[in-house]
């Protein structure tokens, strides 16, 4: 885990002010939703991209 946070660190004094305001809330938001027990209702983009592949194949006939 020390690894990770390093490499974060790292990274937020590296990225664009912006993008690292936007990862910093993105990781307030997974850090409040562990601490409800809600991770399992966070979309996962692994997901979100099953569903467009879905949409995106064509009708069978």
């Amino acid at each position: 885990m020390d690894a990770l946070v390093e490499e974060l660190d790292t990274k937020l004094r590296t990225w664009k002010p912006e993008t690292a305001s936007q990862v910093r809330e993105r990781l307030a938001e997974v850090i409040e939703l562990a601490d409800d027990d809600l991770l399992d209702m966070m979309r996962s983009r692994v997901r979100e991209q099953e569903v467009l592949d879905i949409l995106d194949e064509p009708a069978a006939r």
